[in-house]
């Protein structure tokens, strides 16, 4: 879908894929920064291309715009189609983890697809609970949970933790799509800075598992069990063991973390 909207050809998906990856290495900064170099050379191809023969999507749109250069067009846009394919690939294959070691609700969003809005609000919603933290500076002193942070203080705003807050969701670490309360987790951010992207997330996601059958075994290592993705984007490792998907390590309590005065 992604690709259709910014008219880059289907056939160079396995290509992009692979930049993609290497750029979203956060282990390797060479490999990083070679990624990131490779998607903006081919960013600035497909505006060349678009120069010359002009279509009726989104690059050719701002192409179109006054006062936008090329090098800008192909920073904006292959932000975009990196923003709009890594992580909607990444959630995929988490949702399907969590249909899979769930084997009473695998089915259910195929059975009755009224469920499929709120069946991947929940797969949004429950994979990670320490996603190491968005950092954020104080404007005012505060106290959160007891600790007081003073103004300009940096502090680790942590997504995935609040989505598993047993204030705001009753038995947060269940994974239920048939949770009321999903929609209203925080994984596309809050207020000013939630995610413009999260409507074609949520489309493309709803449209994948509406169409898609996750069998049982087919889908299952040779032992029987779920395929996990290693070390996926949401932070604390995660293991499938049977029926069920664990979190491993500790159980804090805290939903942000303090650094200090930088």
């Amino acid at each position: 879908m992604i690709y259709e909207l910014l008219g880059v050809p289907y056939e160079d998906r396995d290509q992009f894929r692979a930049w993609t990856r290497a750029a979203a290495d956060i282990r390797d900064s060479v490999r990083s920064e070679q990624g990131l170099t490779d998607l903006f050379a081919y960013g600035q191809q497909l505006v060349a291309g678009e120069r010359r023969t002009p279509g009726e999507d989104v690059i050719s749109r701002l192409c179109a715009t006054e006062g936008v250069g090329d090098d800008e067009i192909a920073m904006l846009s292959m932000a975009l189609l990196f923003a709009g394919h890594e992580t909607t690939v990444v959630q995929l294959g988490l949702g399907a983890v969590l249909l899979l070691a769930h084997r009473e609700q695998r089915q259910a969003p195929r059975r009755n697809p009224a469920l499929i809005d709120r069946a991947v609000e929940e797969m949004l919603r429950a994979p990670g609970e320490a996603s190491g933290g968005i950092p954020r500076y104080a404007r005012t002193d505060l106290e959160i949970g007891g600790v007081t942070v003073r103004a300009g203080e940096l502090l680790m705003l942590d997504n995935g933790a609040a989505n598993h807050d047993p204030n705001a969701f009753a038995l947060p670490d269940r994974f239920d799509i048939s949770r009321v309360a999903a929609a209203s987790h925080l994984t596309f951010g809050h207020g000013a800075r939630y995610r413009i992207g999260a409507p074609l997330a949520r489309t493309e996601l709803q449209v994948a598992f509406t169409r898609s059958d996750i069998p049982g075994p087919a889908a299952r290592g040779g032992d029987g069990r779920p395929h996990c993705p290693p070390g996926h984007a949401h932070g604390r490792t995660r293991r499938c063991a049977g029926d069920m998907v664990t979190r491993s390590g500790d159980r804090s309590s805290s939903r942000v973390a303090h650094l200090g005065r930088q």
